[in-house]
């Protein structure tokens, strides 16, 4: 699977759509070692769910080499309540990039999925190969479908043009850069915020959506940004490649680990009223691992981080609205 030379980003003019999102950010500091002209834009100057605004700026600044994270995200509640926004924004985003970027002869592009992709109820590990075998988890279908057909847009345009496009799937990120907002966020930077307000409150309890029991895989942003060099590198086949931590954790125990980090010694109490979401999640990381890739931030680790970030970055902006409100 690896290419007969590798792919040098050096020298090279290199998009990162979505410069300014967890995965995104984390890409463009990974970047900043491999000596390439990065180019960016903001959404107030291109939008790009617009497809005459992106071939315009596509047109005038001609990427080689596209790095396409930009996406609408967020956790069970906003799939949930705002299903024609998941679905909408990102298959337009990935449809005008990808044209473009055929329109006007970009070299390699790298189109980042989500692992929710998969059927709820997937056999686990979960293979590449188990795309499309079954029903979706319902809560985040949209997102799901609309990054299935980004999938297969990709491998479209390889088969009909011959474009090097390639596909990874991400399991759960966090780290610096996340949404930490509760309603909004996933399950990692909502309970980190949830847990230190409640320790700033002492609180007697901090409140978990669901029943606790679900299994997740958590990657940190640091981690997928150098798989995502990685791939752009050494990787030039149709077939998406999953990429993961290869371990999981129930969401109690990850509950009680991110109250241990903070230092909340509060009880923990499960609202099994709110969606669970997929059982089980992990993916099977064999194809990622056949290319010479492995993730090494430990999960502790990469929790601490994420909260050092959070402390700098919103809950000291936070204070300081406060006081000069």
């Amino acid at each position: 699977m690896l290419e007969p030379k590798a792919y040098e980003l050096a020298g090279k003019r290199v998009f990162v759509a979505g410069h300014r999102g967890m995965v995104g950010s984390a890409i463009m500091r990974r970047l900043k070692n491999e000596r390439c002209d990065l180019l960016t834009v903001t959404r107030g100057d291109v939008d790009l769910r617009r497809a005459s605004e992106v071939e315009r700026w596509m047109d005038k600044e001609r990427p080689e080499c596209i790095f396409l994270v930009a996406a609408r995200v967020g956790g069970i509640q906003a799939n949930d309540s705002r299903p024609a926004e998941f679905i909408y924004d990102n298959l337009m985003i990935e449809a005008n990039v990808m044209e473009a970027a055929r329109r006007f002869g970009a070299e390699k592009l790298l189109f980042l999925g989500s692992s929710c992709i998969y059927p709820r109820m997937a056999r686990q590990p979960i293979t590449e190969n188990m795309l499309l075998s079954g029903p979706l988890e319902p809560t985040n279908q949209w997102y799901a479908v609309a990054k299935i057909a980004g999938i297969k847009l990709a491998q479209a345009y390889r088969r009909q043009y011959g474009c090097n496009f390639i596909s990874a799937m991400p399991t759960n990120l966090y780290g610096p850069g996340d949404n930490f907002d509760p309603e909004s966020g996933h399950v990692v930077p909502a309970l980190i915020d949830k847990a230190h307000k409640a320790k700033a409150a002492h609180a007697a309890s901090l409140e978990v959506w669901g029943t606790g029991t679900p299994k997740r895989e958590f990657l940190h942003v640091d981690d997928m940004a150098d798989a995502a060099v990685h791939l752009m590198k050494f990787y030039a086949e149709e077939a998406h490649v999953n990429v993961g931590a290869g371990a999981e954790i129930p969401i109690a125990d990850l509950a009680s680990l991110i109250c241990d980090i903070v230092g909340f010694s509060g009880a923990l109490r499960f609202d099994p009223t709110k969606a669970d979401g997929t059982p089980r999640k992990l993916l099977d990381v064999s194809r990622m691992t056949a290319l010479g890739w492995r993730a090494r931030i430990p999960l502790k680790e990469g929790l601490v981080d994420a909260y050092l970030w959070y402390l700098k970055h919103v809950a000291k902006s936070r204070l300081a609205d406060h006081v000069s409100a």
